[in-house]
């Protein structure tokens, strides 16, 4: 065998010494440091976790082949969702008022921080979505009305955010398109669920509510796909032309697969909702029945995304397993769960739509496997917070100095 020359043997030691070096920087005991201070470093990223429970949670809700024990495991996850809602709001709030004045506005201010922002509102919906599917069969009609009520306050709030979260990252930084990430579609993704939320909302609202609510959700659901076939663009530039994002970044690349998931539930589920929600001469138009074209269009629109969104799936599962032993644990990781559920609750949807029970297996097995994930990336946090490969200086998305902290602020505690 030839021996290889110094040219290529430069490259082959030094990637050698570059792995030895991450792996002892992995496996080296870090020194301690109080919770409290630890706390610092809690980031709007965390909310990708309720996002995924939540997720999680609505997905088992409307199984096509369900049982009462399902639902019981649903309502679990809601619980389990809004407990760690309320100690994120907790953890977050203690950040803020307990770092430097002014640490509210530079999160939202920070090139990979603010991003996550959306994800506080994103679980917010969620949380809706899931109190119509398990709160609304068990109460009164007052909760029906707080419900249309919530719905229009949110929307309210997501469009604040999506209008100044924008203007920040637009106005105040530079962010170069081969670094572009899905995850910059984040400040909009509360609309891609307001879609979602309006449909589901729909099987309880009286007829002068569910109107409204289903013009208001496609109009929603049109910002957030307007603003996220955008990012689509910018990313894919950024695929054809530049690296894929590191091996322990690519799970986030699952966040692409959400925009058109989440439109395709829209399209599906607000079309079959029209035909009893939209009245006889809508638009003034009565020579046929304008809820049965809604769903006639609703539903081949559904049909024609939901494999747009499979193929972001495909693409961002390949790239993953061809770099998984060079990952390690990020709070990016919970992007295995949210969009993905987005792409199962769309294909129920469809298959509902057209009486298709073999879909609807396929739908069970994909759900299967989300709790299943949902489990691994659990257990694999609570692993990364106790060996400090977060909420530690430097190791979370607040990094590059939104605190003071950053890489070399770790290499000195360490």
């Amino acid at each position: 065998m030839a021996r290889p020359n110094s040219s290529e043997a430069t490259p082959l030691l030094g990637n050698g010494t570059m792995r030895l070096r991450r792996f002892l920087s992995d496996t080296r005991p870090r020194k301690h440091l109080p919770f409290s201070e630890r706390l610092h470093h809690f980031t709007w990223s965390w909310f990708e976790c309720t996002m995924s429970t939540g997720a999680i949670a609505t997905v088992l809700g409307q199984q096509p082949f369900s049982f009462d024990g399902l639902k019981i495991i649903g309502k679990v996850f809601f619980i389990l969702d809004l407990v760690l809602f309320l100690t994120f709001c907790g953890c977050i709030t203690y950040r803020f008022i307990r770092t430097q004045r002014g640490s509210l506005s530079a999160s939202l201010h920070h090139p990979h921080e603010s991003f996550f922002f959306g994800t506080f509102w994103v679980s917010i919906a969620l949380i809706l979505y899931c109190i119509q599917q398990y709160g609304v069969p068990s109460s009164g009609p007052w909760l029906v009305k707080a419900l249309e009520i919530l719905f229009w306050t949110y929307a309210g709030c997501a469009i604040l955010v999506a209008v100044f979260q924008y203007h920040v990252i637009f106005d105040t930084e530079q962010l170069p398109v081969v670094d572009a990430l899905p995850a910059w579609i984040l400040p909009v993704y509360p609309f891609l669920v307001l879609g979602p939320l309006s449909a589901v909302l729909e099987y309880s609202q009286p007829p002068e509510s569910a109107l409204p609510i289903m013009i208001g959700g496609i109009c929603f659901e049109g910002l957030g796909w307007g603003v996220a076939l955008i990012m689509y663009t910018i990313y894919v530039t950024r695929l054809i032309g530049s690296e894929l994002p590191e091996p322990s970044k690519r799970p986030a690349m699952y966040v692409a697969v959400g925009p058109a998931a989440y439109t395709a539930n829209t399209l599906v589920a607000l079309g079959m909702q029209a035909p009893k929600v939209i009245p006889a001469n809508f638009l003034g138009i009565g020579s046929f029945p304008v809820g049965d074209v809604w769903k006639a269009i609703g539903v081949p629109a559904g049909i024609f995304l939901w494999l747009l969104a499979f193929w972001f799936c495909a693409l961002s599962t390949v790239s993953i397993i061809s770099s998984w032993k060079e990952m390690h644990f990020t709070l990016n990781w919970w992007a295995f769960i949210f969009p993905n559920v987005g792409l199962t609750i769309a294909l129920i949807q469809i298959a509902n739509a057209l009486e298709s029970d073999g879909m609807k297996a396929v739908c069970s097995a994909m759900t299967v496997i989300l709790v299943i994930l949902w489990l691994f990336v659990a257990v694999m946090n609570m692993r990364a917070v106790w060996r400090g490969d977060v909420l530690w200086p430097g190791m979370d998305e607040d990094m590059e100095d939104i605190e003071g902290h950053g890489h070399d602020e770790e290499d000195r505690i360490e």
